[in-house]
């Protein structure tokens, strides 16, 4: 009987000990809400997203910052034409992540 409950309480332990080590595991994850892929605008853009397990984050190579939830927000002003916002990541690891979507940025001119 001690043996059973010794073995269960084993396998107890090291499922919780996989179950929280799961983020570490899966490696850093990014994920953009906008823009979104494909869009076009004749503004400044708003690059909103959020990312897991990253100790370094860029957003066209140029460093970013997140919230405690790991949200991050870059403006950006791209020139006209077709731009490729990328964001790339590192975890603590150096293993490595991007995600990159592609505007078209108008070239704007009101009438006078």
């Amino acid at each position: 009987m001690k043996k059973i409950l010794l073995a269960l309480a084993l396998l107890l332990l090291v499922g919780y000990g996989i179950f929280e080590a799961r983020r570490l595991l899966e490696g850093p994850q990014i994920v953009l809400i906008s823009p979104q892929n494909g869009s076009a605008t004749s503004s400044a853009v708003w690059v909103t997203g959020t990312a897991h397990n990253i100790s370094f984050l860029t957003v066209n190579d140029q460093h970013s910052y997140t919230d405690e939830g790991g949200t991050f927000r870059e403006l950006l002003v791209p020139p006209p034409g077709v731009t490729v916002i990328t964001v790339a990541g590192v975890d603590r690891f150096g293993r490595k992540t991007t995600e990159s979507v592609s505007i078209t940025m108008l070239n704007y001119c009101p009438l006078s």
